[in-house]
């Protein structure tokens, strides 16, 4: 049980949202330090540890204490395609002094999975992630790859959110994820997933998933994805920015220092400086025990390139006769740089 009065839902995110269950119209919040936080690469049952404070709350009393407490919606965004540096920006970002990054919160995918337009569920979510800590300005989500699906909800929000939008080429996409033996496995569960979203995305169902070789899956998750920005992009406008983490590796300095300026967070050149100089960009951003730098993703795309060359000119022309679709043009599009 936890024991802090109920009170300070509003003043501080120390009582987190884990996650809400509909079926039982019920909350579970679970108690996070400022440290906790930090160290999470994952909000959801990833964060959950042995003796961990839990509270359960139905969901009349959650709109009652969110509305007694006054909050509003203020978080700003980060969507990706998955595999593309997200963690890693989501945390170079947190180290600003004054800036709250959250980390793919399992209440967010759930929101998700119900649907964003459910508008008293968005707004007691959106407001509950929106609280900070003292000393803090923003807060920033980084959301799982697959709630880009409700981005054009959640980037059209009353509160006009900003969002920095992660991805890479089709080429950069199908090589790392088929550079890894883990996450050719996690394309390959998400496959059905994404075919699904991607037909209802196009009106119909065109392709069959045992069709597909593997390079071609790995090219139709990649549009699905990016499908999902470029059609978020189209309404957000200049609320997005789009990162390609390709370009960002090779100017780690200039691309922070956009991206911290486009959710309108000030920093001096020296805290940047100090943010990219620390040891983030040589850590692995899920697992930060492990070393992993550009050095080294470059060699395991090389690699990846070499050994998988099949796979990857499959998955490409797969994606050219697809471009025959507006939305698979649209991810197209957007993925070399223009406007969809």
């Amino acid at each position: 049980m936890i024991d802090r009065p109920l009170a300070s839902l509003g003043s501080t995110p120390e009582l987190f949202p884990f996650n809400l269950d509909t079926g039982a119209d019920s909350w579970e919040f679970i108690r996070l330090t400022l440290a906790d936080y930090e160290a999470a690469s994952f909000l959801d049952q990833r964060v959950l540890a042995p003796g961990m404070q839990r509270l359960s709350l139905q969901s009349p009393q959650v709109a009652e204490l969110v509305d007694a407490a006054h909050l509003t919606e203020s978080c700003h965004f980060i969507f990706h395609i998955g595999h593309v540096g997200s963690t890693l920006l989501s945390r170079l970002i947190g180290a600003q002094a004054q800036t709250l990054s959250l980390r793919e919160p399992l209440v967010l995918r759930t929101l998700a999975q119900i649907g964003a337009n459910t508008e008293q569920r968005s707004a007691a979510v959106l407001k509950l992630l929106s609280r900070k800590f003292p000393g803090h300005d923003h807060v920033v989500v980084k959301a799982t790859s697959f709630v880009s699906e409700a981005a054009h909800a959640l980037l059209g929000r009353a509160s006009a959110p900003r969002a920095l939008m992660m991805c890479v080429s089709a080429e950069s996409y199908l090589a790392t994820i088929l550079g890894g033996p883990n996450s050719r496995q996690e394309a390959r569960l998400l496959m059905p997933q994404r075919l699904q979203r991607l037909h209802r995305r196009l009106g119909r169902e065109i392709w069959a998933p045992d069709s597909l070789t593997e390079g071609e899956g790995v090219a139709l998750g990649w549009a699905c994805e990016m499908a999902a920005l470029a059609h978020a992009a189209k309404s957000a406008g200049d609320r997005v920015r789009k990162i390609d983490f390709d370009h960002f590796l090779a100017q780690p300095t200039a691309h922070l220092s956009a991206a911290l300026r486009h959710l309108g967070i000030e920093a001096a050149f020296s805290e940047i400086n100090a943010i990219l100089s620390g040891p983030l960009m040589h850590r692995y951003s899920k697992a930060p025990e492990h070393t992993y730098d550009a050095a080294l993703r470059d060699a395991v795309l090389n690699e990846a390139r070499a050994a998988h060359r099949g796979e990857i000119r499959r998955g490409l022309r797969w994606l050219e006769r697809a471009a025959e679709f507006e939305a698979v043009r649209d991810a197209l599009v957007f993925g070399a740089g223009g406007a969809p």
